[in-house]
């Protein structure tokens, strides 16, 4: 896996943190914030919105992906993705949006996870999602 330049890198997790900032976390209190960059160079942030009924929360990493797509961006165009937790600990993402990363970004792409800690853990497509499912499976 390509490594990511550390001052792009740093940009996207700044854009990450502020767009945590304004999450919608009123049950959980923890402010989660995602930016994601395409091939052209455009970055697309989102943060997690939380609901009364659990089950309709979005993740900030499928909001980012969605803001991406809303703007233009293809299937398979999406290079990094930066997750920003508040604390001490980088915390990987669901299972649900690992499936939609999946489908979403590029094969040579990699999700990192930060945190406001040196805590940073890094994956590629085939490490956060092994054997995954895609359309090809039906």
């Amino acid at each position: 896996m390509k490594s990511t330049d550390p001052e792009l890198l740093n940009s996207l997790r700044s854009q990450a943190a502020l767009a945590s900032k304004n999450a919608y976390s009123p049950y959980s209190n923890f402010q989660v914030g995602a930016a994601v960059i395409d091939r052209e160079g455009r970055v697309f942030v989102g943060c997690n919105m939380e609901n009364a009924s659990f089950g309709l929360t979005q993740c900030a990493e499928r909001n980012a992906i969605a803001a991406a797509v809303g703007g233009g961006s293809k299937a398979g165009s999406l290079k990094t993705l930066v997750i920003y937790v508040p604390g001490k600990r980088a915390l990987p993402p669901c299972g649900a949006c690992r499936q939609v990363m999946h489908e979403m970004m590029s094969p040579d792409s990699q999700v990192i996870a930060c945190c406001d800690g040196e805590d940073v853990k890094t994956w590629s497509p085939h490490q956060y999602l092994p054997d995954a499912f895609d359309f090809h499976d039906y």
